[in-house]
């Protein structure tokens, strides 16, 4: 793994005092208030269950599929396109989804891709898991 800042490790699980942050599942908090804000930091592994879902609505291209979970979180999420392209093709690789070639509305060629019905059994276990997660964590947050 590279160098996270600081001299530290990315990985590393124990917090440099040195630096403003803790890493926690690969995302960086600000701890003192110090650094720039994030808009939409999302914990690692909820990009899958963000695009399987948007395409249960069904078919979009890449771009459409961004906008839609922008639109739908009031801006809140944001899915950049370096994240966003790796996560579709990982997932046309295990068959979750499906590319097809089609035209946008002002005829370029795009790929617009769907649920497979493996994707759709994946969104059915990973909704669980989320569900399950944000149950835990509603536990701990508790009444204050």
């Amino acid at each position: 793994m590279g160098d996270g800042g600081g001299g530290r490790k990315r990985d590393s699980p124990i917090p440099d005092p040195q630096n403003n942050y803790l890493d926690i599942l690969g995302t960086y908090l600000d701890i003192r208030g110090t650094m720039p804000p994030h808009r939409g930091t999302l914990l690692q592994g909820t990009l899958d269950l963000l695009v399987l879902k948007t395409l249960s609505w069904g078919p979009r291209h890449g771009y459409a599929v961004a906008r839609w979970i922008e639109q739908t979180t009031d801006d809140a999420l944001r899915i950049e396109e370096g994240s966003l392209y790796p996560a579709l093709y990982r997932m046309e690789r295990r068959g979750w989804i499906e590319a097809a070639w089609g035209k946008s509305e002002i005829g370029q060629r795009i790929k617009i891709y769907s649920l497979t019905p493996e994707g759709r059994a994946q969104l059915r276990a990973e909704s669980a898991q989320w569900s399950h997660f944000t149950a835990a964590v509603a536990k701990v947050m508790g009444p204050t």
